[in-house]
Order: C-alpha cells, then sequence, then structure tokens
C-alpha cells in the first residue's frame, strides 16, 4: 500500500472522528477577512457590516458517515460565506442533546440548525430559541415544530425514499417474498418509510414479515450484524428472500452478516448512502443490491443557506423535502473507477447537485470569502 493513501485515509478518520466526537466546546475561529476587490453591493445588510455571524449545529444521532457527512456539508457551505460554523453530536443521548441546546441557547449564535429532535421537549427547546430572536432550521424533527412561526423543517422525502427501494424490491422479486424488516421506531423519517413499507404490504400480500430487528445507538451496524447472524440462524436457506433496511447503519451490518454466512440468495434493499455503504455496494458478491438516498452532504448545505436567509430575514418555506434518487450495485460496478460520494454524480444524474435556495448574494459572499 502506498504511503500516500495510507496519510490520506488516516487524516480522512481523523476528520471524520473530530466531527462525530461532538464540538460543543469547539472555540469560534476568527472571521476571515474578504477580498476588498469583490463588491458587496448586492449583500444583506447583515453582511455587510464586518460583524461575525455565528451558527450552531446540533444533532442528536451521530456515529455514522452520514452525520459526518451532514456536518460537513453545513460547516462548509457557512465557512465559504465568512460564517463562523460550530458542530455538536449527541451520539444518541437524548440528555446531552437538550443540554446543547439550553446552553446554546445563552450564547451569542445567530442561527441553530437541529438535527434529529424527535421529541417532544424538541419543539419546546424550538419555541424558545425562536422567541429569543434565534432563526431556526430543522432537519428529520418531529413534525409540531412547523407549527412554530419562522421556523423551516427540512427533511428527506422519506416516503419516496422507502417507495423507491421497496417498488425496486417488488419489481426483483415478483411481490413473493419473505422479508426481514430492519427498522427502528421513534424517529420521524422511521414513522414515515414504515408507512410506506406497511402500504407496500398491504398492496402485495406476497410478501411476508418473517422477522425484524431494530436498534439506534452508536454501535448500531454492530448490534446488527448480530441480530441478522441470529437470524439467519433461525430461517435455513429458502425461508428469507430480501432485507428492507431503513437505515444505512443497518444494511451495513445485515451485509456482513449474510456475506459472512454465504447467504448469497439474500439480497438488500436500504436507505442512506455513505462513502462506507457505496464501498460494500462495490464489493463482488455484496447483497446490497439497491439504495434509495439524498446525498448528505448536500442537506447540511440546503439546511445552511436556508438558516442564512432566515438570517437575511429574506422569505423561506415551513416545510421542505429533498429530492431521492434510487441507486443501484449493477451501475456503481460498470464503473471502471471506484465510486464514492464525490464521483456518485458521474453515475446518478443530477447526485450532490442543486441551487436550491442559493442565492445571487450568498455567491458573492463566497468570491469574497474565497
Amino acid at each position: 500500500m502506498k504511503k500516500g493513501f495510507f496519510k490520506k485515509t488516516m487524516v480522512s478518520a481523523i476528520a471524520i472522528g473530530m466531527l462525530l466526537t461532538g464540538c460543543s466546546g469547539e472555540k469560534a475561529s476568527e472571521k476571515p477577512k474578504g477580498n476588498e476587490n469583490v463588491s458587496l453591493e448586492n449583500v444583506p445588510e447583515r453582511f455587510k457590516d464586518g460583524k461575525e455571524v455565528k451558527i450552531k449545529v446540533i444533532r442528536k444521532i451521530g456515529g455514522d458517515d452520514h452525520t459526518a457527512q451532514f456536518l460537513a456539508g453545513a460547516k462548509e457551505e457557512g465557512e465559504s460565506m465568512g460564517f463562523t460554523v460550530d458542530i455538536f453530536t449527541a451520539n444518541g443521548d437524548t440528555a446531552k442533546f437538550h443540554d446543547a441546546i439550553a446552553q446554546a441557547a445563552e450564547e451569542d449564535y445567530d442561527g441553530f440548525i437541529i438535527s434529529h429532535g424527535d421529541d417532544a421537549a424538541t419543539v419546546d427547546a424550538v419555541k424558545k430559541l425562536s422567541e429569543k430572536g434565534k432563526k431556526v432550521v430543522t432537519f428529520d424533527s418531529n413534525p409540531d415544530i412547523s407549527s412554530v412561526e419562522g421556523v423551516t423543517l427540512t427533511s428527506q422525502d422519506d416516503e419516496a425514499l422507502a417507495k423507491l427501494a421497496l417498488d425496486q424490491m417488488v419489481k426483483d422479486l415478483n411481490g413473493e417474498a419473505n422479508v426481514v424488516y430492519l427498522w427502528v421506531d421513534g424517529f420521524p423519517p422511521m414513522v414515515r418509510r414504515n408507512n410506506i413499507y406497511q402500504e407496500t404490504l398491504s398492496a402485495n400480500p406476497g410478501l411476508k414479515e418473517v422477522d425484524r430487528f431494530g436498534v439506534a445507538a452508536a454501535d448500531t451496524s454492530v448490534q446488527t450484524q448480530n441480530a441478522v447472524s441470529a437470524m439467519l440462524n433461525k430461517h435455513p436457506k429458502g425461508e428469507i428472500d430480501a432485507v428492507f433496511a431503513t437505515w444505512d447503519a443497518f444494511a451495513i451490518g445485515a451485509a456482513r452478516a449474510i456475506k459472512e454466512a454465504g447467504r448469497d440468495e439474500i439480497k438488500i434493499y436500504g436507505i442512506d448512502v455513505s462513502n462506507a455503504d457505496l464501498q460494500l455496494m462495490q464489493e463482488e458478491g455484496n447483497p446490497w443490491k439497491y439504495t434509495a438516498a439524498v446525498d448528505p452532504k448536500l442537506v447540511g448545505s440546503i439546511n445552511l443557506r436556508i438558516l442564512a436567509k432566515k438570517i437575511a430575514d429574506e422569505e423561506t418555506p415551513a416545510t421542505y423535502d429533498l429530492e431521492a434518487s434510487l441507486i443501484s450495485q449493477e451501475t456503481l460496478q460498470t464503473s471502471k473507477e471506484p465510486v464514492n460520494m464525490v464521483n456518485l454524480t458521474e453515475i446518478v444524474e443530477g447526485w450532490g447537485q442543486s441551487s436550491e435556495f442559493e442565492e445571487d448574494w450568498m455567491k458573492t459572499l463566497k468570491e469574497y470569502y474565497q
């Protein structure tokens, strides 16, 4: 193995580790100096005076590549416009999540991105932030948040994600299959995905759920691998045709268990994507055949753009859904080069690209702070 590759891999791992560790104590960096040759004439007044714009991104779940990509997207988009963007992940710890929001509410942040706040306490916390004059965008959070005036609730189009994956499963298996369902309750996106799953079962009586498992934890993939291994022992060859995984952390664990058991008759249909997921799907003989996804880095970027518009006192929607795509193993394996989150756009049309909420003044700020 080349030394350069090892070094690059280590740097990447360290960077992701820093993102996922939780950065509530992260020191705000000094506002970068701009290029005086770029005119700020078309930029909202809030961003002309040189006063620092501070944003906090607080995410409840963590420990996965999707989280790292989401945080990177928000941080890079904000910093490209000269903002200070601090990040924190609670790694699934509800108490730490709410403590982080409460603490940050007392600090001088202009705006917040709150991710995966699934409980009623998050709605109350967002109301308090709004009452303090803070601008707020939430992602994959309690739907009741949409009733808080001035707050935008964003989400992946979870119904579309589930439908893309399930429709492909029904097509591949002619509507006749024994299915293992990997799902966990309690999260708004999971509830929406489950609704489509239940509708699909009702519309296709030949689909039979034979087992299920689900847990959201820092080691979800490991726990899922162990659970699926146990399921495979319980259901010999011929009793399982497919796995529907509503989260890529589930699909990763299931893929490892199925491959280790040599159960190549089982196909996985998943949701979400990351570099680790793409690497697995490209492996010869890997059971993960399809995954429906929205680019998590783009999700972070778009949430940041919406928040920037709020800080500029521009109109923003109460809700916004991001468009989903279906990625097939067969298409990935036709590529002459290994496919990752960067060059996936060459395989899936439009992947990772969107001009949604990107105003001309944002482009000016990016040029100014380049």
